[in-house]
């Protein structure tokens, strides 16, 4: 079995944010929820964290200043904005990937999801394998 995937689920709505936890929790991740972004940086620096899926509007810390700190810490943690406010995205932000609340079903936001966490595996999961024959070989 392999092991679950963590994902850092930010949400000042407790609504939203559980729903979230059941929906990932249902799909095997493993679901850290935090209601602000303050709360959720601490988290995110103790490690541990896969992927980070965020609101944009959120009081003291937003979502797009969350994913700016958790990309200075580690660039390649993918991080997904949501937010209901869709003109917001008009501003820069670091995230992978931007999905306006309400207008996404989800089963889109759990691709997106796959999509980021095999794209961080990456190549150095493959190298391995195609240097074994190599290995191999010369023993």
């Amino acid at each position: 079995m392999k092991p679950k995937r963590t994902i850092l689920c930010v949400d000042d709505n407790e609504q939203s944010l559980s729903i979230r936890k059941v929906l990932l929790e249902t799909r095997g991740y493993r679901v850290i929820s935090c209601h602000d972004g303050e709360d959720a940086l601490a988290r995110f620096k103790k490690g541990g964290i896969d992927l980070v899926l965020t609101d944009l509007i959120m009081p003291g810390l937003d979502g797009a200043k969350l994913i700016e700190e958790v990309k200075a810490i580690s660039p390649r943690t993918p991080a997904i904005l949501l937010s209901g406010k869709v003109r917001i995205y008009d501003r820069d932000t670091q995230a992978d990937v931007f999905l306006p609340k309400g207008m996404h079903i989800p089963a889109e936001l759990l691709e997106r999801i796959r999509l980021l966490l095999v794209r961080k595996r990456g190549p150095s999961r493959v190298q391995p394998r195609s240097q074994r024959p190599t290995q191999l070989g010369a023993a």
